[in-house]
């Protein structure tokens, strides 16, 4: 498809109006059907260059579908796509590296050489392909391996090979699905300080997941996908600024006049108060309460995080899901 890129300029850029940065993925309207089911159904997304971003949702959400059709493996029904400005990401393939969430790799196969064969995918030599997996074996601890057929290393070690091999021809984007899954904590761990050493080095990074730490850890930028639909597509911080900060208040004065100074949708839970922060921020409810001898003990003020954000954007129901999701991931 041509389209001139002012025609995908309404999707606009996440980042904050000083962000200057070109943007490495920009799509708009992006819909997909199979078999009479609209599994995508309006995407919008922009990703500047350099960024972590992540696509969050549930299980059957359409983070797969939004990605591959992003890559250009499949096309959408409707909408528009660019990467790096190319409406064929096909043609620029060199300049990807995509981890599928299913793996796979040919048991036979030595680590080195899987790896070298995946650049050689991309259009690295085989040589070159040879040489450069060695240094990624050896950076990751993995030298002893280097040698080793697919079948014979753990699903930790071989997860981690299949990584390499996307990587291993430099790509400027770097697009994961799922790229946690089935890994331990410590492993997990490894993929958080690769992710970011990508970024630091200019790559631009994408994953899908279900599991909302790694997302709010990691990403500048989400886009919350919830029924093939995008209910929010920005910065973390501006999806956490959705939901007030909430104060966590303990007096030594059970009531008096200070009272009075609290929040109409003020609840006591115990020996506490929760309530909202208040527009003209702590600073002239704490001069009320000193002065009506509240005898404060302490107060807390904690921000919304990442959970309750996607909970108000994208309904209960797809954070029950997510939840489900991750206690299936854990068995």
């Amino acid at each position: 498809m041509d389209m001139a890129v002012g025609e995908l300029g309404a999707a606009g850029k996440y980042a904050s109006a000083g962000d200057n940065r070109p943007l490495a993925i920009e799509a708009r309207g992006l819909i997909k059907s199979f078999d009479g089911t609209r599994a995508v159904d309006g995407v919008d997304i922009s990703v500047p260059e350099g960024a972590i971003y992540g696509v969050l949702g549930p299980n059957g959400a359409g983070k797969t579908t939004t990605l591959r059709m992003l890559l250009g493996i499949i096309d959408p029904d409707e909408g528009v796509r660019r990467v790096f400005g190319h409406d064929r990401p096909h043609d620029i393939g060199r300049l990807i590296g995509y981890l599928p969430e299913e793996r796979g790799l040919y048991p036979a196969m030595k680590a080195v050489e899987a790896i070298a064969f995946m650049g050689a995918l991309r259009g690295l030599p085989l040589a070159e392909g040879r040489r450069r997996a060695a240094e990624l074996l050896e950076r990751h601890d993995l030298a002893h391996a280097a040698g080793r057929t697919i079948r014979q290393l753990s699903k930790g070690m071989a997860q981690t090979v299949q990584l390499l091999g996307t990587l291993v021809h430099r790509p400027r984007l770097v697009v994961l699905d799922e790229p946690f899954s089935g890994l331990d904590a410590i492993n997990q761990g490894k993929l958080e300080v690769l992710i970011r050493n990508l970024a630091d080095d200019g790559v631009t990074v994408i994953f899908s997941t279900h599991v909302i730490h790694h997302a709010e850890r990691l990403c500048e930028g989400v886009a919350i996908i919830a029924g093939g639909r995008v209910p929010y597509a920005g910065s973390v911080e501006a999806a956490r600024d959705r939901i007030p900060a909430q104060v966590r208040l303990e007096t030594r004065a059970r009531e008096g006049r200070w009272m009075q100074a609290l929040p109409a949708e003020t609840r006591r839970v115990g020996d506490f108060f929760h309530f909202p922060l208040p527009e003209t921020g702590i600073e002239p409810l704490l001069r009320q309460l000193i002065e009506g001898e509240a005898g404060i003990l302490s107060l807390s003020i904690e921000r919304a995080g990442l959970h309750d954000a996607f909970v108000a954007i994208a309904g209960e129901a797809a954070a029950r899901q997510l939840a489900a999701d991750n206690e299936e991931a854990a068995r």
